[in-house]
């Protein structure tokens, strides 16, 4: 795809950036990517399309960025998820139900589809990708670790079932988001604890 999502020096101030990123998640939201313009963004937020064109550089880079705002948010409730004086299984259960989208058009969840969409004809934005997935698998891993550790869970290759178990979730996300038949969040939210249930399965 053409169009680098190299940064550019410098970046709008902070109040204009929070809001061009909220912006262009709403649109994408309401209308998907490809309705997206630095016009009618910059008419929306009251500046013009050459200074966000600038400072995002394409609609890749504002993709990207628009992700990682709305990721950052859910990397501190991971943080404070990790931290809870929980069970391991409690732990496991809450982690599922903040990865799942809310329901159809879910705003961060159409990011990821107008990520995975682009990703595979573009090296940087896969490895932006790679880079967000990081923190979930990451994160999902010192859950199943930890859970292990206290004897709660049986799993010889945590990564592994780690992974396998994110690669799951992502279909039932995806299905909730785009709306598609027998796939509402409490579905999918049941279909994810059965899967977990079998991939990390309790000790006893």
């Amino acid at each position: 795809m053409a169009g680098s999502t190299a940064a550019r020096p410098g970046r709008p101030g902070g109040d204009l950036r929070t809001r061009t990123l909220q912006e262009a998640t709403a649109v994408v939201a309401e209308q998907g990517l490809a309705s997206l313009t630095m016009a009618s963004l910059a008419k929306r937020l009251g500046t013009s399309g050459g200074h966000l064109l600038y400072y995002f550089g394409s609609k890749n880079l504002l993709l990207v960025e628009a992700l990682r705002y709305s990721e950052a948010a859910l990397t501190d409730e991971r943080a404070g998820l990790l931290a809870r004086r929980v069970t391991p299984a409690r732990r496991l259960d809450l982690f599922l139900d903040l990865y799942l989208p809310a329901g159809p058009r879910d705003p961060r969840w159409m990011l990821w589809v107008e990520l995975w969409a682009r990703s595979g004809a573009d090296d940087e934005l896969r490895a932006a990708q790679q880079e967000l997935d990081q923190g979930w698998q990451r994160d999902l891993e010192a859950i199943l670790a930890k859970g292990v550790d206290r004897g709660a869970f049986t799993v010889d290759d945590v990564p592994g079932r780690a992974a396998q178990l994110l690669a799951l979730l992502d279909g039932l996300s995806t299905r909730v988001v785009l709306g598609q038949s027998g796939a509402e969040r409490r579905q999918a939210l049941a279909a994810a604890r059965s899967a977990a249930a079998a991939l990390v399965p309790a000790t006893g």
